[in-house]
């Protein structure tokens, strides 16, 4: 088969009438069947690639539609298929209707699961942004995505700082805060583990991101994979920070500073991913760093995608299926972008691919997984309708 271009393909998305229904001015289109109310689905196969793309279309004018982020087991580690994470909503949280997988993972044990990137679940974080690109959305339900950094930090009583991760693996030299989302034990070899208990505001409530928390030292203890009891914390100290602090005593006050640049106090949903595809209407070009490693020489090649984006009116969840040359071969990152912009995204962010690569809606799987079936993945973002108010 003569292989075409991208040109191509995105002249044959216009020849459906696609674009037509991703402005706000235009009439709906007529070729997304409507899964619901405000929730579209269409899914285009092009001779020329071959390519099936999927596209779930969420008009954001209704204030029912809601996107969340979710991790398997409801917790910050752990595996699951989308399918299974999708069957933990609570009814409180609202009904699914559609949704895509999520960030980049740590696939080894005992942190299986570990978002690489940011991940914030019904406004409590449980992990922490490490200066990649992130998608979240405001306190107002407005998007964005764009790198974050974090400020996440312990303050000794001298005023001393020490950064820290969150829910993850700790290095000799690293110190990380684990919280009881990260399961019942740190699964640390050794090092100073301070248990504290939040105060004030803090007690009793799951770690937010933009607040300032103080906790009081309930006791120490060396050798490693520490208890996380409800309503404890545990800073887990490497050798390298351990040795510039003494133990604190118990009921000693610290305090834990989840800040990140840029701000997201009052941030409810957040997930991480990258690079942005799509800036401002234009895609973006993709180039990999000249380093010999899968992460990156798979930017500039065919594979199966996922990806998030939007536009004024409409959210866009987009997949590309790969690996099945009967069926699609996958797209490169700027093949992907060229797609999301040409759908009609004002801004676009990739998202964990391969094969994690995993679209539901409607109540079932609608993209060909590489695998066969679903693999376990660390977490989605979901598209939920909100119960009505009483």
């Amino acid at each position: 088969m003569r292989r075409h271009g991208i040109g191509y393909l995105l002249a044959s998305i216009l020849a459906l009438g696609w674009l037509t229904g991703c402005h706000r001015d235009s009439a709906p289109p007529t070729d997304f069947e409507e899964l619901s109310p405000g929730v579209g689905y269409a899914n285009p196969r092009l001779d020329e690639g071959p390519w099936s793309i999927h596209v779930v279309r969420v008009d954001r004018t209704r204030p029912t539609l809601e996107l969340h982020s979710v991790h398997a087991g409801g917790g910050a580690l752990g595996l699951s298929p989308l399918s299974e994470q999708l069957r933990r909503i609570p009814a409180t949280s609202g009904t699914p209707v559609a949704a895509i997988n999520g960030d980049f993972y740590q696939r080894d044990r005992p942190h299986a699961g570990d978002p690489r990137g940011l991940q914030i679940v019904s406004g409590e974080l449980i992990s922490a942004p490490n200066g990649g690109v992130a998608f979240w959305t405001d306190s107002t339900g407005q998007p964005h995505t764009g790198a974050v950094q974090s400020r996440l930090q312990l303050v000794w009583p001298d005023g001393s700082t020490t950064p820290l991760g969150l829910n993850q693996e700790r290095e000799p030299s690293s110190a990380v805060l684990y919280t009881p989302a990260a399961g019942p034990n740190t699964h640390t070899p050794d090092g100073l583990e301070i248990i504290v208990e939040p105060q004030g505001d803090s007690a009793g409530r799951p770690l937010r991101p933009g607040t300032t928390n103080v906790v009081r030292v309930r006791s120490t203890q060396t050798q490693g994979d520490s208890r996380i009891d409800p309503g404890t914390w545990v800073l887990s100290l490497g050798s390298g920070p351990a040795q510039s602090h003494s133990p604190p005593a118990p009921g000693t006050e610290l305090s834990v500073i989840t800040g990140s640049n840029p701000d997201l106090r009052g941030v409810r949903t957040a997930i991480g991913g990258g690079p942005i595809l799509v800036d401002q209407g234009r895609p973006q070009r993709i180039q990999a760093p000249s380093k010999d490693s899968y992460e990156f020489s798979s930017m500039v090649e065919q594979h199966p995608r996922s990806a998030v984006g939007w536009n004024d009116q409409f959210f866009f969840l987009v997949l590309v299926d790969g690996r099945q040359p009967d069926l699609s071969v996958g797209m490169t990152l700027e093949e992907l972008a060229k797609t999301l912009a040409g759908l009609g995204c004002a801004e676009a962010m990739n998202l964990d691919g391969g094969g994690s690569a995993t679209l539901w809606a409607d109540g079932k799987i609608r993209n060909s997984p590489c695998d066969g079936r679903e693999r376990p993945i660390a977490n989605a973002l979901v598209v939920v309708r909100a119960p009505p108010t009483p």
